[in-house]
């Protein structure tokens, strides 16, 4: 090997190792940019949570916050099921969708909006589609379900808009059992 050759392979190990130096470095300067568009970790334990509904009564709500909402669980009287399921599609003018999380795209009838077959639970984001008031439950409004006083949109017992300047039904989000008296929402 002559004495040209061994300088430039010199040259070129040192090329490549300051050129791996330079990588390492820009990669550590730059990931801590990175890792800070992570959500905290007080956003990653509400993105979902465990719901015990063993104590709710038949024709009793129980609220909970979830990612910092109110979320309506709806133990549903037979009245109430018959009442929804009873309601025709064509009557529901103002959103036919059952903007069910579960469900993407289909229509707002109560089998699509319930948890179970059954339509016994109801799960609900308890904020009004039209400006972010939460409506009371209880039987409250024209339709049975819920009413929003502030601006005066009626939802019916599955939750959907009746009357009123909302512009949807009350949102489903993602949720299931995990087991008989449990639900996953998230």
């Amino acid at each position: 090997m002559s004495q040209a050759e061994v300088t430039g392979t010199r040259r070129d190990f040192i090329h490549y190792a300051a050129g791996g130096v330079g990588l390492v470095a820009t990669g550590a300067a730059v990931w801590p940019l990175v890792d800070q568009m992570n959500p905290s970790a007080d956003v990653q334990a509400l993105s979902a949570i465990y719901v015990d509904v063993s104590g709710v009564e038949v024709g009793t709500q129980l609220t909970v916050k979830w990612r910092g909402k109110p979320v309506f669980v709806r133990r549903r009287t037979a009245g109430e099921i018959e009442a929804a399921r009873a309601t025709k599609l064509e009557d529901l003018a103002i959103d036919a969708m059952a903007q069910n999380a579960n469900k993407p795209g289909a229509d707002a009838s109560d089998a699509n909006r319930a948890m179970d077959e059954a339509g016994e639970w109801l799960v609900m984001i308890g904020v009004c589609t039209h400006l972010g008031c939460v409506p009371v439950g209880n039987a409250a409004g024209d339709f049975g379900g819920w009413y929003c006083p502030c601006h005066g949109s009626h939802y019916d017992t599955a939750g959907r808009i009746r009357k009123g300047p909302a512009p949807r039904n009350l949102d489903i989000p993602v949720a299931r059992f995990t087991d008989a008296t449990t639900i996953l929402l998230g």
